[in-house]
């Protein structure tokens, strides 16, 4: 379309060619930086959570988000004529488990993992018990009063084996007294793959953030007629310009 007024005795028709060629190279340039970031598909999914679960407290951990209870985060307490006692407990969904080993009078102790452990095929699902408080007695357990460590945890999704974390932090006193917070938890989408306690993005996201290569520069003539930053300015900006050029 030919400029009319003004505007074709200021800028001619090679000009405004080449400030449309700019304006088309900048679009480019960002529309495939979105593309880029979009193309990366979420391998771990997250979910930050701060729940507090005192005494005959539960929390029902969801994983993977389809209104099924995965986990069931338990703190029973209760108390007779001569003690009183706090127990939490994470108990698994039926085909569901929590790394542990069964320990003495094959107590099936959960473990305290710390964060960058490796959550797989190879651990022991055997745990559920996670810590106690008894009155007069002491405590027992693996979570006594630990801050920010992990459940290793194995969930099936449609018939198929994921593994998966949750974070929590546990207080124990001697005196009949569990509390644990629980502050976040993640699963791998992928079937059968290891997760690493405290991740919450995937490897294929970290690489690709790591070796994304910067964006090409935009090249422009030695003298151009305009900047693309004048022309986001607006009207103020293509006045000065048009009066550099006459």
């Amino acid at each position: 379309m030919k400029p009319s007024g003004k505007t074709s005795s200021s800028v001619s028709e090679s000009t405004l060619r080449r400030l449309n060629m700019y304006a088309l190279a900048a679009s480019a340039a960002g529309v495939g930086a979105l593309a880029l970031t979009q193309s990366a598909e979420a391998r771990i999914v997250y979910t930050p959570v701060c729940h507090v679960v005192g005494k005959n407290g539960r929390y029902k951990l969801d994983l993977n988000h389809d209104k099924i209870t995965d986990f069931t985060l338990v703190n029973t307490h209760g108390c007779n004529t001569d003690f009183c006692v706090d127990v939490l407990s994470a108990v698994p969904a039926a085909g569901n488990g929590v790394v542990g080993v069964r320990g003495f009078l094959s107590i099936p102790y959960a473990s305290a993992l710390p964060r960058g452990a490796v959550i797989g095929p190879a651990k022991p699902f055997l745990g559920q018990f996670m810590a106690s408080s008894e009155s007069g007695q002491g405590t027992i357990g693996r979570w006594l009063n630990v801050r920010n460590h992990y459940l290793g945890l194995k969930v099936q999704i449609n018939g198929k084996t994921h593994f998966g974390w949750a974070r929590l932090s546990v207080q124990v006193s001697g005196s009949a007294f569990v509390r644990a917070t629980l502050t976040g938890y993640a699963y791998e989408t992928i079937a059968n793959k290891a997760i690493v306690a405290g991740r919450t993005t995937s490897d294929v996201d970290e690489k690709l953030e790591a070796n994304q290569p910067p964006p090409p520069a935009l090249v422009l003539p030695a003298s151009p007629p305009a900047t693309l930053g004048l022309l986001a300015l607006g009207s103020p900006a293509l006045s000065v310009w048009r009066k550099e050029q006459r």
